[in-house]
């Protein structure tokens, strides 16, 4: 029983890890990444869809990326959807293909994105301090029905601690590996 609540806060946690990465991407840093338009859903014959899914996205150069729509008739809307989108980006369209040129960033901006980073972080760490939370209530339940010692529920307060000192480091290591990406472009 004590083991199944380990590895449910283990796999709860690792995703909260995961999500921070994800946040993480989508985050513009003045680098082209194709990951930066994941977000941005086009009508794509009714139906809601990524960009991705109706146009091949690619890197042309350090700042710019590169739309290009499968049909002749989705360049507007694909350019529409881009501006529209809290990105902050202008397309431009050269006939079938979009270019999408990525500003460079101000210090001021850095700082901003920085701050952004942080809150994204901290967001993360209580995620995973909830899933402590759970878990051990799951135990201290286990010691109220009589189910475990207090010798057992001792050591997993301890191995579900190690758990959440574990993923919060992670997440720690992606902020500093973030922060630097942001500020040293």
């Amino acid at each position: 029983m004590i083991d199944d609540i380990k590895k449910d806060a283990a796999t709860r946690m690792a995703k909260s890890v995961e999500s921070l990465r994800e946040e993480f991407k989508r985050l513009r840093t003045g680098r082209a990444q194709t990951s930066l338009l994941e977000h941005v859903t086009v009508d794509y014959y009714g139906s809601e869809v990524p960009v991705s899914q109706a146009a091949t996205v690619a890197v042309e150069d350090a700042r710019t990326l590169t739309v290009s729509p499968w049909d002749k008739q989705m360049v507007a809307v694909i350019e529409k959807a881009i501006l529209t989108s809290d990105l902050g980006l202008t397309p431009v369209s050269a006939g079938t293909v979009i270019r999408v040129p990525l500003p460079p960033m101000t210090e001021e901006r850095r700082k901003d994105l920085v701050k952004v980073v942080r809150h994204e972080t901290e967001a993360g760490r209580i995620a995973v301090r909830n899933i402590r939370r759970d878990a051990l209530g799951s135990i201290k339940e286990l010691l109220k029905e009589k189910m475990i010692t207090e010798d057992e529920d001792h050591q997993a307060h301890d191995e579900i601690q190690q758990l959440t000192d574990k993923y919060i480091a992670e997440m720690e290591v992606l902020l500093g590996d973030k922060e630097k990406e942001i500020m040293d472009f």
